[in-house]
């Protein structure tokens, strides 16, 4: 898929018309793999469930804003496209994205966790591509802030994951709304 290719390899987008149309339909999927690279790190860090949980209920608020903003529904979000995608991808040993996090979290660079992993991981490759939409489309998106400061800014996965647990708390979803039927 064209769209795939551009997020993995950073290129411009070539035919915007048929991509805004794919990112559309596609704007959480990439997006998943992002937050399971944090919630892989976060597993790597040692922490439990319960850091998992606010990384994943945090993550499907990130995700939703952005894709509702690109024109997506909060319903989406909210099924199995959205959260159960989530939840698997975070929490599953078969997620490349989440093992490759592990490693990260371990003290590993992204190219060893890359190399261990022995297949694409799509968080890595994406998080560069959900950070540009975030800033194009003006949507806070903290998780994916901190991942793009691990991979490419060599901040160490301890101090992000703190910093992303001590953010103010607040309501993760107060400023999305949801279709009238």
């Amino acid at each position: 898929m064209k769209f795939y290719k551009h997020l993995y390899v950073g290129e411009g987008i070539k035919h915007p018309n048929k991509v805004k149309w794919k990112l559309r339909r596609n704007a959480g999927q990439f997006q998943i793999y992002v937050i399971a690279l944090a919630a892989g790190m976060a597993d790597g860090l040692g922490y439990g469930d319960n850091t998992k949980a606010a990384l994943i209920t945090r993550g499907i608020a990130e995700i939703s804003r952005l894709g509702i903003d690109m024109g997506g529904r909060m319903e989406t979000f909210a099924g199995l496209t959205g959260i159960g995608d989530l939840i698997v991808t975070c929490a599953s040993m078969h997620s490349r994205n989440r093992r490759a996090g592990i490693l990260i979290g371990q003290g590993r660079t992204m190219e060893e966790a890359m190399a261990e992993v022995k297949m694409v991981v799509e968080g890595v490759y994406s998080a560069r591509a959900a950070l540009a939409l975030s800033q194009q489309y003006e949507v806070s998106m903290p998780i994916v802030e901190q991942v793009n400061a691990i991979l490419f800014g060599g901040m160490p996965a301890k101090e992000a994951v703190l910093e992303l647990m001590l953010r103010d708390k607040r309501i993760e979803n107060s400023d999305l709304e949801w279709a009238e039927e």
